[in-house]
């Protein structure tokens, strides 16, 4: 989740994460607030649509932030669970954030994205990401869950335009998950999203929530290789951008694991979104205990000594541990090989 920087995409450099896992501390966390969700996106990992039962009180989302700034963390992404506006305390929680001088990112399917609250966050500096998985109306709409989302989401990102994103100190940025219905769309939605400044965020996907009942989502790690080194030769060409090519993440790399943790809606503490196991409730135990005992957490903080099987002795290791949440939830182990790393294909047929 965070753009390309000298250091193969890291939002923080390697000596703060360093500190702050030396220090049992947080440098960010993604804060769901409800699973209420206007789409039904096919892919979704949490099966959103309707809240869950007993969600937290915006009091406890406000424990969240404090104890999450206590802990060091200098970023709260504002994650939903379902969709952000459509909760009806969205901007008294990113505005309780702010007053903390923590920075906060909104992801959002930007269906509901009027002038107003485009406006608004502009004027809060708040960095924005759109879940985006296609510029062809019948694929995204197909993806979503609902007919019209595509028309929906061109007026959000136009609302946004016109309150003054992307700029220097206001990130625009798009979520796209690979798989199948869009993948032959990718390179020209990367290219169109470079050009616009807007920063492109292409994953792969964890089949988890809905996805399992879509095996036609699914894209071969071979696949998934040339997209990469596609993009990867794109970015060199024409954008003057220089990264190495390795999944999960496009022109970056995900260590969300040594140094931030995922709060859900009903207060579970899960690693990330893709590891969606229970660690710990934080109606039951304070975010510092949590990650003091959970020993899922430890051995993720420490993926580097406890990845196994080929994942352990790769060349990419120091800057690269693959898809935790695809490998627990394809093999059923968070420090198992990524299974849609190619490097690990050898000869795996497409």
């Amino acid at each position: 989740m965070s753009c390309l920087s000298e250091h193969w995409g890291l939002e923080f450099t390697p000596a703060e994460i360093s500190r702050s896992r030396g220090r049992g501390g947080l440098l960010s966390i993604e804060l769901e607030l409800s699973r209420s969700c206007n789409l039904r996106c096919i892919y979704c990992y949490a099966s959103s649509g309707i809240p869950l039962a007993d969600e937290l009180s915006l009091a406890e989302i406000y424990s969240v932030v404090d104890q999450a700034v206590a802990l060091g963390a200098r970023k709260i992404i504002v994650l939903g669970g379902g969709e952000p506006f459509l909760y009806p305390h969205l901007f008294e929680v990113i505005d309780y954030i702010l007053s903390k001088k923590v920075e906060t990112d909104v992801f959002t399917n930007c269906t509901m994205m009027s002038e107003e609250s485009a406006r608004k966050l502009y004027e809060r500096g708040v960095g924005v990401v759109v879940k985006q998985n296609s510029r062809t109306p019948a694929i995204q709409d197909l993806l979503a869950g609902r007919e019209g989302t595509f028309v929906a989401i061109a007026e959000g990102l136009a609302n946004l335009k016109k309150a003054g994103y992307p700029d220097a100190d206001h990130t625009l940025g798009i979520e796209t998950i690979i798989c199948g219905q869009n993948y032959d769309e990718l390179v020209d939605l990367w290219c169109w999203a470079r050009d616009q400044g807007i920063i492109p965020y292409i994953e792969t996907m964890t089949m988890q929530g809905r996805a399992t009942d879509h095996p036609e989502l699914e894209v071969s790690p071979l696949k998934i290789k040339a997209l990469f080194e596609k993009l990867a030769q794109i970015d060199a060409d024409r954008y003057g951008r220089v990264w190495v090519p390795h999944p999960p993440l496009v022109a970056s790399q995900c260590a969300r694991h040594e140094y931030s943790c995922t709060v859900t809606s009903i207060g579970d503490v899960h690693p990330c979104p893709g590891i969606n196991l229970a660690t710990g409730n934080i109606r039951e135990t304070p975010l510092s205990e949590v990650l003091r005992q959970s020993t899922v957490i430890q051995d993720l903080r420490n993926i580097r000594n406890t990845i196994k099987g080929e994942c352990a002795h790769c060349a990419f290791k120091p800057n690269c541990y693959g898809c935790r949440g695809h490998a627990y939830q394809v093999a059923g182990d968070y420090l198992a090989e990524d299974p849609l790393c190619w490097l690990k294909a050898g000869e795996a047929k497409d």
